[in-house]
């Protein structure tokens, strides 16, 4: 059987759906054999970063790898900034390429590089596949290192010699990871030194999120009682209104729940990855740290480790409410979970929106007011990234994604593709900026042609916000953040989309309203933002 035939076999026996790419020369044995699959979906795109991020985020909401397909050269290269994303926020990725054949990689060579050293610093495992029969335990082990704890990214490289070789190997069978719990004498002691302190305060990672532990999480909070604060890719896990919600922190700037978790005697860090927040922003005090997650804790000062609880965060919360969790209500301080609700605008809209301003607040409001407990929210990088961190509230955790490790822009307008196939019954809402919508904005004619449906709502000020913020904080003036835009109602209409602009948020609010009710086409929303954001 050709090498590529058996590739696709492994493919099929990893449960994989979609595969995300463009073809190139160097792949065409590998997508002719994806062309005979009957459960693969090959899902050309129009470019190799949208392919990356489209794999990013449906392995982030599906729980396991999504996968994307470049050939050899710039078509890997592309990708390179997605798969740097999956990496820093812990997204299973598995990234395939093709390569140069073996007899011209030692010399100088049409877009040959070496890509296996391109991609280590930004993948959990690199490989070159130099044996056709050792591809079924290469993809094995891809998929089994990029769902382990902490789940990342792989890169997989295939030489166009090897590809329609014939071999005899086949797909290994696929067994579950093991799931481990720390050890009693850990939970013992975790137990022992939280009835030692009065003031524990609780901060929630991306990691609760990603091993599916909040309905756990909820339960040892009850008995704990104590408060708790959000990472941005850990929203959700607490209703807005639970009395021990003190939502998000991790802010450059009016970080305001810090002074909060400086009354503290005692940190519970739970699932927490440091690219989301050095300690020493949040824990000046070094406080002790009861650290709970998949992985042990990093060496940081600023991150001083009384105990470790290392195993699934799942299990490990489960097994820890056999001991009692001991009660510890305490509040900051100040008033200091109204003081966040107002400084970041969590409060209810006005009644009254007729005429309102589109402002980045009433827009989230109102998406807030809209959306339902299925209804998942991409945020792109920009200024309005800080304000969905701060202001949006979503109902359930998973269902608000912001890239926060790498901080890509243009990751939502193509995320959203990847989110929508892996969750179908989904209200999707696409969040971006002008200037993050128009990186690959080609994307719309991936999901239209795939049939998919979702909002696309442009933040629209002809300009980049928050470098114009920096720039005049810094030098009293900004210089390079302006640009022109094109007549985004028109843009959508080209690409047989319906586009509608908002002026005001009952406009606004409005056209949302139809286009979710709708579901049945994506929809195009220029919000031409009032007094910036």
């Amino acid at each position: 059987m050709k090498a590529t035939d058996v590739f696709v076999q492994c493919l099929e026996a990893e449960g994989v759906e979609y595969i995300f790419g463009i073809v190139g020369t160097e792949i065409l044995d590998l997508v002719d054999s994806l062309s005979r699959s009957k459960q693969i979906q090959f899902v050309n795109v129009r470019h190799e970063q949208g392919a990356a991020f489209m794999a990013d985020l449906y392995g982030r909401l599906s729980g396991k790898p999504g996968i994307c397909l470049a050939t050899l050269g710039p078509g890997a290269t592309n990708l390179l900034t997605g798969i740097a994303s999956s990496k820093l926020d812990h997204s299973p990725v598995v990234a395939v390429m093709g390569q140069a054949p073996f007899e011209r990689q030692h010399k100088d060579s049409h877009q040959f590089i070496d890509l296996v050293n391109i991609f280590d610093s930004v993948t959990k495992w690199s490989v070159q596949i130099k044996d056709a029969q050792a591809i079924p335990e290469i993809v094995r082990k891809s998929f089994r290192i990029a769902s382990m704890e902490k789940p990342g990214p792989i890169a997989i490289v295939l030489p166009e010699n090897l590809a329609a070789q014939t071999i005899t190997s086949k797909p290994l069978p696929v067994a579950a990871l093991p799931v481990s719990i720390p050890a009693q004498d850990a939970m013992k002691r975790a137990h022992t030194l939280i009835h030692q302190h009065k003031k524990p305060f609780v901060i929630i990672g991306n990691g609760v999120c990603r091993q599916r532990a909040a309905d756990e999480l909820r339960a040892f909070l009850e008995r704990l009682q104590s408060p708790v604060t959000h990472s941005y890719m850990a929203k959700g896990v607490l209703p807005k209104d639970h009395p021990l919600n003190f939502f998000t922190f991790g802010f450059n700037e009016m970080d305001e729940v810090v002074s909060g978790i400086q009354e503290a005697d005692l940190l519970i860090v739970i699932g927490f990855d440091f690219t989301e927040k050095l300690p020493k922003e949040w824990n000046q005090n070094k406080l002790p740290i009861l650290h709970i997650d998949a992985l042990p804790a990093e060496v940081d000062e600023y991150y001083p480790v009384e105990v470790e609880l290392v195993g699934d965060v799942k299990q490990t919360l489960q097994a820890f409410q056999i001991l009692d969790v001991p009660s510890k209500p305490w509040v900051p301080s100040g008033n200091l979970q109204e003081h966040i609700k107002q400084s970041y605008a969590i409060e209810e809209k006005p009644k009254d929106i007729y005429n309102l301003p589109c402002t980045i607040e009433h827009v989230l409001h109102s998406i807030e007011t809209l959306s339902s407990e299925k209804t998942i929210v991409i945020s792109d990088v920009g200024a309005h990234k800080v304000s969905i961190a701060r202001t949006y509230q979503p109902k359930q955790p998973n269902s608000l994604i912001i890239s926060n490790g790498l901080a890509s822009m243009g990751v939502a307008l193509p995320g959203s593709i990847g989110a929508k196939l892996a969750c179908p019954d989904a209200q999707v809402i696409c969040i971006t900026g002008d200037g993050g919508a128009l990186m690959n904005i080609s994307e719309i004619e991936t999901a239209k042609r795939l049939g998919l449906s979702f909002s696309i709502v442009v933040l629209h000020d002809d300009l980049l916000k928050i470098e114009e913020q920096m720039m005049e904080k810094k030098f009293g003036d900004s210089y390079g953040v302006t640009f022109q835009n094109p007549d985004f109602v028109q843009l959508a209409t080209s690409f047989r989309i319906k586009g509608h602009q908002a002026k005001h948020i009952e406009e606004f609010e409005a056209i949302l309203g139809e286009a979710l009710e709708c579901s049945e086409d994506i929809v195009l929303i220029d919000v031409v933002m009032q007094n910036g954001l």
